[in-house]
């Protein structure tokens, strides 16, 4: 019997209605909006300062329509009210709905005042939208459109207050002051907890010891986290800027990718872009072309045929080998890499660059969502996990100048110190083995060891994670190995950086290594040996969740807060213990998730070891 062909997850996205400009985001090169661009981004800059790290983001939601697809009920008011009048939501923004309806023959005209009630399915619109909605609303436009051969009648309403402001008041107020009194309230309860370790201490030195230090590591990381606030955006700062794409059989994603890179609100002469494809064996080639063609024809304007190309290497490098040639084909001094599967939003590359100002900076990071975020729990899960990892604990390292991982999906760097180190990078072995994974942990340590490195939490991407289960813990036992092999590396000049940050790095690594031990005493041990139900160190550890969990709701204010509980409960349960096998296989150099040359000698040395003991067993 054949193997039964896996069936391929279809991603769910939140999908902006496209602009009839290929480049919306551009400043135009006439020159003619100069002034009030520069207005808006001192605008921003200010909102921002004065309300947090999300409230631009939220701003930019306003502003922009995302295609829908479900069910709205009209009601209407006074003398020309009606009851049950359906429709189906065409595109909405946090303004206004387009509706469509099955027939033509309806009272309606332009003007009247309705009640509209309807349900923002999952993913429709950014994360927080998701809710019933009740507003009144105008119409404002009824028209015919024609669409796959029949005639539609079509409505557009004008919401009489904002989403954002209407989900304010209902949802989102309610979500701030229940986050925050649940989180003073786990933040009191860990400490309480801390304070039975003291007591108890000269019973378990070793373990109670752990629990001191884990926890004072947690919450310092959540209290400086809590005090990070952004480098302040300069309208007159806009350094040169070249954006490195390397890209692997990313045929699916790659066109949004580009697009997303060259549509960035940023001077046109200061900002290019290059695609370098690592001999990719689908049709990602074909696909970067035809971007790119799209975008010279339709943006000659924008002088995209001086700032946008591409190169194909010869043969399949790596990684590291296409960021190189990037970098090396790259005019400016500033690059910034970008995964072939991560979105940058059009304000990114302003944003991210603000750091330079200060000259010790040599790399920064931007903030990575999770763009699929609405597939299937394993998405739902990452969500969380993104969120807290970038705001919370790369945001605590920025406190101290010394974040420990530029991320890959949006990192930038001065190029003069990507040059210095290629060669290093490049041929880096561990054990004797080449390291093909881990690059930007592995270029952060290079960079971290003579300059600065930050974060910069209101430059922002989204980028495409594992949907599948078995993908997603290939990807995390991968980043472990390389956590694993980079911290050892920082561990040898970091204690020359800030005391407090070299105290939090090596704590944080001790932690999570120990962590199984620590696990297998307190849940296995102690109830098998001295018959004593672990209820204390459970009631910590769902504290700990709920920490995660709400900080989340409070700044994200949204219902995918619970999967932060789930997320906790999956890390003690599966990828806690994926650290022990990390420690003996670190040294390993294949993916596990992508054809590099270690996958194929891997595979190619698995099927010699089948295929010598199936002759084994042959009769002679």
């Amino acid at each position: 019997m054949g193997t039964r062909e896996k069936k391929k997850i279809v991603e769910v996205l939140t999908v902006p209605r496209s602009d009839r400009r290929t480049l919306s985001h551009v400043p135009d090169p006439e020159q003619i909006r100069v002034a009030a661009d520069r207005r808006r981004i001192k605008e921003d800059s200010r909102e921002k300062n004065q309300n947090g790290s999300d409230s631009s983001t939220q701003k930019q939601v306003q502003g922009l329509r995302y295609m829908a697809k479900f069910d709205v009920l009209l009601i209407g008011k006074g003398k020309n009210k009606q009851e049950g009048l359906k429709a189906r939501a065409v595109d909405i923004s946090s303004t206004g709905l387009l509706v469509e309806f099955d027939r033509g023959d309806l009272n309606l005209k332009q003007g009247d005042s309705l009640k509209i009630l309807f349900d923002i399915p999952p993913g429709t619109m950014p994360e927080g939208f998701e809710s019933s909605v009740k507003l009144d609303g105008t119409l404002v436009r009824l028209f015919n459109h024609q669409q796959e051969g029949q005639e539609k009648l079509m409505a557009a309403f004008e919401f009489v207050k904002p989403l954002t402001e209407y989900l304010q008041r209902k949802r989102w107020g309610y979500s701030v002051y229940m986050a925050s009194t649940f989180l003073l309230i786990a933040v009191v309860f860990i400490m309480l907890l801390r304070i039975e370790s003291i007591v108890y201490f000269k019973y378990n030195m070793v373990l109670y010891l752990y629990s001191l230090i884990a926890a004072a590591f947690l919450l310092t990381r959540y209290l400086f986290g809590a005090f990070y606030r952004d480098v302040k955006v300069n309208p007159d700062y806009t350094p040169c800027v070249s954006i490195i794409i390397p890209c692997f059989n990313e045929e699916e994603w790659i066109h949004r990718t580009i697009l997303s890179c060259i549509n960035q609100d940023y001077p046109i002469e200061n900002l290019e872009v290059i695609v370098v494809d690592d001999y990719s064996t689908d049709r990602s080639v074909e696909r970067i072309q035809e971007v790119i063609e799209r975008i010279h024809n339709e943006a000659e304007r924008y002088a995209t045929k001086d700032r946008l190309k591409m190169a194909v290497l010869p043969q399949n490098g790596g990684k590291r080998v296409a960021l190189v040639k990037g970098v090396e084909m790259a005019r400016h001094d500033l690059v910034v890499f970008v995964d072939s599967d991560s979105f940058l939003e059009p304000t990114a590359i302003r944003k991210l660059v603000q750091p330079f100002q200060d000259p010790r900076m040599g790399g920064v990071a931007g903030r990575t969502d999770v763009e699929n975020k609405y597939t299937n729990s394993v998405t739902k899960l990452q969500t969380v996990r993104y969120y807290i990892a970038f705001r919370i604990m790369k945001a605590a390292e920025s406190w101290f100048d010394s974040v420990t991982c530029l991320s890959g999906p949006l990192s930038c760097y001065r190029k003069e110190l990507i040059l210095q180190h290629s060669e290093a990078w490049l041929n880096q072995k561990f054990l004797g083995q080449p390291a093909t994974f881990g690059d930007d942990r592995s270029m952060t340590n290079f960079i971290l060891k003579t300059h600065r490195t930050g974060y910069q939490d209101s430059a922002i991407c989204s980028t495409i994670v594992p949907s599948d289960m078995g993908i997603f813990l290939k990807q995390q036992m991968r980043w472990k190995r390389s956590w694993l092999r980079e911290s050892l590396r920082a561990g040898t000049f970091i204690w020359r950086k800030e005391p407090f940050m070299a105290l939090f790095f090596y704590i944080g690594l001790i932690v999570p290594i120990a962590a199984p031990v620590v696990v297998l005493y307190n849940l296995v041990y102690v109830p098998l040996v001295h018959h004593i139900f672990p209820g204390t160190f459970l009631m910590g550890l769902l504290m700990m969740a709920l920490l995660m969990s709400l900080t989340h709701l409070l700044f994200r204010k949204s219902g995918l807060w619970v999967f932060g509980l789930v997320f906790c409960i999956f890390y003690e349960l599966v990828l806690l213990w994926q650290m022990p096998v990390a420690w003996v296989t670190f040294w390993k150099s294949t993916w596990g998730t992508r054809e590099t040359p270690q996958d194929i000698a891997a595979k190619a040395r698995k099927e010699a070891r089948k295929q010598h003991k199936r002759n084994i067993g042959m009769p002679q």
